[in-house]
């Protein structure tokens, strides 16, 4: 059994849609991130880097030790090699999952978390910095639609590289990064949100609906 502690956050989501996917039954602890629970000891013996999201495959470990796994990308590519599901097993075939995901964690991710910071969450504006991410996200975004304007997924079929970099360009909204003009990208997001594990992972846990809340919480953590 898997143990998640998470919350509703796109690299959260990331793993949540690949447990779904997959069909592995696993237990939901919804981290508080205003709580500061995330730096706590017990925590911290989980993931070292107090940030989730985080997992414990139990008994998975030498001598049926339990597992800890962080990193939401090293994550997901446990789960997928454990099962074998979700990443291709030929060399050529991994290599190019491992790229588009690494696109997200090294690009698209950092880039759209700094914009959601500046345009939403810093206490004042600078508008500069805001600019440059935006502008950033958007043509990492355009990098997703060129490569799946002949493609129907980003690296062969459906995989992991596609639940990771889904769950960042489905907020594109929120940071304020327009998606005009992207017509494959677009579709690519609406195949992907229509699958039902993809939609039980996106309540896994559900998002604050209280958006003025959640900037508030957001910006509780930057101090």
């Amino acid at each position: 059994m898997i143990d998640l502690y998470t919350s509703p956050t796109p690299n959260g989501y990331k793993v949540s849609i690949t447990l779904e996917e997959l069909g592995l039954p696993y237990n939901l602890h919804v981290i508080d991130l205003s709580s500061g629970a995330q730096k706590e000891p017990w925590f911290l013996a989980i993931n070292p880097n107090g940030r989730i999201p985080a997992m414990i495959d139990r008994g998975a470990g030498e001598g049926g030790h339990d597992f800890p796994v962080f990193e939401s990308g090293a994550m997901m590519l446990y789960l997928a090699e454990r099962e074998r599901r979700l990443i291709p097993a030929d060399e050529k075939g991994r290599s190019l999952v491992m790229q588009w995901l690494m696109f997200q964690m090294g690009g698209l991710g950092p880039m759209m978390g700094q914009a959601n910071v500046f345009a939403r969450y810093f206490p004042e504006a600078i508008q500069p910095a805001i600019d440059r991410y935006r502008r950033e996200s958007r043509r990492l975004l355009e990098v997703l639609d060129g490569r799946l304007r002949d493609n129907e997924w980003l690296a062969g079929d459906y995989s992991i590289a596609d639940i990771a970099n889904f769950a960042w360009a489905r907020i594109h909204e929120w940071p304020g990064v327009p998606i005009d003009g992207l017509d494959h990208l677009r579709r690519w997001m609406d195949a992907i949100a229509a699958r039902p594990a993809v939609q039980r992972g996106l309540n896994a846990p559900p998002r604050p609906q209280d958006s003025e809340a959640l900037v508030e919480k957001a910006r509780s953590l930057l101090v």
